[in-house]
């Protein structure tokens, strides 16, 4: 097996499915020379600029600068750090990607922007995620930052605005990056995103946490707050942004939990950047936006989250069982029960999953489930009737496995409407509410879905469209540059000749930068402006 394939073996069944091959040989000398004209660019910029781990970073990780990184190469290097990486095809959804993060995982996309998408990309690709986020791996503490905040990612609760934002932002992703895509089609996809952005009806925990994200690991300074660092991987991989952001145009912020309230716009430069003092200080700062979730305060907080969210998450309970389903309704005690706790039932939409430290109990239950706060105990079988300190009184029977038929019940006198037949959980304390299901893989194994949108046919589609675009003519002259480049073989008269077929594509600078290197010529200060 090469690293990355054991890599990949090691994966849960549930992340395996958003694995795609790198398929190295799929990558044009176009591409190549993509890569070679923005690393190049961004080494030179960033030596005297980004955190002094930077450039061994590079080296560290599996990354030259004269060829697109091979996944197997930087599995070997990024093993030695504690870490791996592995191709998808490019947005994956924010659970995934956060999940792969805590468990050390890069997810790298497969795809390489196009040259006239040199400077920014609407959509993931392999300069961002490799160039961006790994090179800074080598220093141990942001390693271990890097998982821990994709931990918090991944327990944070997404709401369901959140699920259709991130589904209108991949579409319009891939839809930018299609060359057949029509200007009404675009405009379809700007249309659909502003739309999903406007269903918000709060600020989730996932776009707070998100945001967090944004502003350390993706878009983060380090260092004195007037002469600081790069080491955000935004920041890292565009060459606009790396020069932007080190100006007097950007406002400097010191590094604080408030960055969590602080919006972003991914289609401009940011006006505004926070500064971390050290590695350190981003454990500060996320263990404080960590004690605000659900995750970590459980009780109301926790449950009127997932109330509000209108999507699946878990509830932990105080023996350590973890009920996973959708909250749809909760039934106030008027009183405290517990510390942090005055509900005295959470009613939750099937399909139920139990599970206890993240492995299923059994096999999902396809109805409704109800969670009662207080002392008390349920009979395996038969006939039972509980009075709780919430003033709730359940009856109803027993039938085996928490499964109850003929249920009624009240609450302080008040008779309630209660589904005939549910899964009853009997829990003093709710000690966590988290994102998602507790056990992703069973979860995935029952319900997940691995249609057009998990397998990235969009984005497939798209390359495919990409690499038709290119006129066979063109795609000859940069094969020969590649080839020329990687023999070592100048025959100056050709180089003339491809200098001057280049001229049939006014729009591709790229190539004639390419020659003119090979040739020992300066390219021109407008071919260089259109990096």
């Amino acid at each position: 097996m090469t690293p990355t394939e054991r890599t990949i073996a090691r994966l849960p069944a549930h992340l395996r499915r958003y694995v795609v091959a790198q398929d190295y040989a799929a990558y044009t000398p176009r591409d190549q020379a993509v890569w070679r004209h923005i690393l190049g660019q961004l080494r030179e910029h960033l030596s005297d600029k980004a955190h002094p781990v930077y450039l061994e970073g590079l080296e560290a990780t599996g990354i030259g600068a004269e060829a697109i990184p091979s996944l197997d190469e930087m599995n070997e290097k990024l093993s030695k750090l504690g870490w791996a990486c592995v191709a998808v095809r490019g947005f994956i959804p924010p659970a995934v990607f956060t999940e792969l993060q805590a468990l050390g995982v890069l997810a790298i996309a497969a795809d390489i922007r196009t040259h006239e998408h040199i400077q920014y990309t609407p959509a993931p690709d392999i300069v961002h995620e490799s160039a961006g986020h790994a090179p800074i791996i080598a220093n141990a503490r942001y390693a271990q930052y890097l998982k821990a905040v994709g931990l918090v990612g991944f327990k944070a609760i997404a709401s369901v605005e959140d699920q259709a934002v991130f589904e209108a932002i991949r579409n319009l992703s891939v839809v930018k990056e299609d060359p057949t895509a029509t200007e009404e089609e675009i405009a379809h996809a700007q249309a659909r995103l502003e739309a999903a952005n406007a269903s918000h009806r709060y600020i989730s925990e996932s776009t707070r946490a998100s945001r967090l994200y944004w502003w350390t690991a993706e878009y983060g300074l380090i260092g004195d707050l007037k002469h600081p660092r790069i080491y955000g991987a935004g920041l890292l991989s565009s060459i606009g942004e790396a020069k932007h952001c080190l100006t007097s145009a950007v406002h400097k912020r010191p590094l604080g939990v408030a960055c969590a309230d602080t919006d972003y716009d991914i289609t401009r430069m940011q006006p505004q950047l926070f500064v971390a003092r050290d590695f350190e200080h981003l454990f500060e700062v996320l263990a404080e936006f960590e004690s605000t979730l659900a995750w970590k305060r459980g009780g109301d907080l926790g449950l009127q989250e997932a109330l509000r969210a209108r999507t699946v998450n878990h509830l932990v309970l105080a023996d350590g069982r973890e009920v996973t389903g959708k909250v749809v309704e909760l039934l106030p005690a008027g009183k405290d029960v517990a510390p942090g706790l005055s509900s005295a039932l959470a009613r939750l939409e099937g399909p139920i999953l139990t599970s206890r430290s993240g492995q299923a109990l059994d096999k999902p239950f396809s109805g409704a489930a109800l969670v009662a706060f207080g002392q008390g105990t349920l009979p395996e079988r038969g006939r039972f009737k509980l009075t709780l300190d919430s003033d709730l009184v359940l009856e109803g029977f027993a039938v085996g496995g928490g499964e109850v038929i003929d249920l009624s019940g009240t609450l302080g006198g008040r008779e309630l409407t209660l589904p005939s037949m549910a899964r009853l959980y009997l829990t003093e304390r709710l000690p966590s509410v988290a994102g998602g299901p507790a056990d992703p893989g069973t979860w995935d194994k029952w319900f997940g879905e691995m249609d057009a949108f998990t397998a990235g046919d969009g984005e497939a589609q798209a390359r495919e469209r990409k690499a038709q675009a290119l006129h066979p003519s063109l795609a000859a002259l940069y094969t020969e540059v590649r080839r020329i480049r990687e023999t070592g073989q100048l025959a100056p008269e050709r180089l003339e000749q491809i200098a001057r077929a280049s001229t049939d594509f006014p729009t591709d600078w790229l190539l004639r930068a390419e020659v003119a290197e090979l040739r020992g010529e300066v390219p021109s200060r407008r071919e260089t402006a259109h990096a």
